[in-house]
C-alpha cells in the first residue's frame, strides 16, 4: 500500500515527544518523509542520537527527561531556533507500565501523571505562541482506547489518558480563533519491541483478536498515518476530537 503525500506538510518544523523508539520513532520518520523538519526529544540518547544519524539533514534531537517542564520547553524553544517555528506539534511520550492501584503510592501516582499527562500541557503551552504567530497549526495529542476502556492495572495510565482527551477539547476550543487545532489520537493495541518483549504473548493476541473487527495486527504506521493526515491541511476543519485508530474495537 502507497503511502500517501500531504504537500502542506513539506517544510514545516514538526516537534516529536518520545521520538526515539515504537510509535514516536515512526512519527519522526513519516513526517521527515514529508519534507518536514523534524525535532524530537527522548530519554533514550543512543537510539535518538542514532535515529537522527540515520534521518541526517531536516533532524533534530536532545535527550530531555520530559517531567522536568523547564527542560521541555526550553528544547521546545531551540528546536526552533535550529529548525524554525514549531507548527506542529506530537504530543507522544507516554509510560504504560502495569501497577495494582491498591498498591500505588501518592506519590507513583504522581510520578505517572508526570510522564503521561504534564508534558502535553507543558510542551502545548510552549509551540502555542509559535503557531499563533504563525497563522496557525496543529497539536496531535496521543491519547489510547484504554481511555475508554478502563482496563485493570493501569489506573494511572487511563486516568492521564482520559485527561489527555479532555485537555485537547478545551485547548481546541481556546486556541480556535488563533487556527490552532487540537485532536486526540488513539491508538489500540499496536505492535512495538515493547509490547512484543513484555506483554504479546499468543492468547493475548488472540483474545484481542476476538475484540476487534478487523483481525490484524496494528502497526505504528497505522498510527503514524492518521497522525500525518491530523496534522495536514487536509483536516484543515478538523479539531477537538480523538481519531480512534484500533482495528475496531467492538
Amino acid at each position: 500500500m502507497g503511502e500517501a503525500t500531504y504537500p502542506s506538510l513539506d517544510g514545516r518544523t514538526v516537534f516529536v515527544t518520545g521520538g526515539a523508539s515504537g510509535i514516536g520513532a515512526c512519527f519522526v520518520e513519516r513526517f521527515h518523509g514529508q519534507g518536514c523538519r523534524v525535532a524530537f526529544v527522548d530519554l533514550q540518547e543512543d537510539a535518538g542520537s542514532a535515529l537522527a544519524a540515520k534521518l541526517g539533514e531536516r533532524t533534530w534531537f536532545r535527550r530531555c527527561d520530559v517531567t522536568d517542564a523547564d527542560a521541555l520547553q526550553a528544547a521546545i524553544q531551540d528546536a526552533a531556533d535550529a529548525l524554525g517555528p514549531i507548527t506542529v506539534l506530537i504530543n507522544n511520550v507516554a509510560n504504560d507500565t502495569r501497577h495494582e492501584a491498591a498498591e500505588t503510592s501518592i506519590e507513583a501516582w504522581r510520578k505517572g501523571l508526570a510522564v503521561n499527562l504534564d508534558p502535553a500541557f507543558a510542551a502545548s503551552v510552549a509551540a502555542y505562541p509559535m503557531m499563533k504567530a504563525a497563522g496557525g497549526g496543529a497539536i496531535v495529542n496521543v491519547s489510547s482506547i484504554n481511555a475508554l476502556w478502563g482496563p485493570a492495572h493501569m489506573a494511572t495510565y487511563v486516568a492521564a489518558k482520559g485527561a489527555i482527551n479532555s485537555l485537547s477539547k478545551g485547548l481546541a476550543r481556546e486556541w480556535g480563533p488563533d487556527k490552532v487545532r487540537v485532536n486526540a489520537l488513539s491508538p489500540g493495541w499496536v505492535i512495538t519491541e515493547r509490547q512484543l518483549e513484555l506483554w504479546l504473548t499468543p492468547e493475548a493476541e488472540a483474545a484481542w483478536r476476538e475484540q476487534v473487527a478487523l483481525k490484524e495486527r496494528l502497526y505504528p504506521d497505522d498510527i503514524a498515518d492518521a497522525a500525518l493526515f491530523l496534522a495536514s491541511d487536509n483536516a484543515r476543519m478538523i479539531t477537538g476530537q480523538n481519531l480512534i485508530v484500533d482495528a475496531g474495537r467492538l
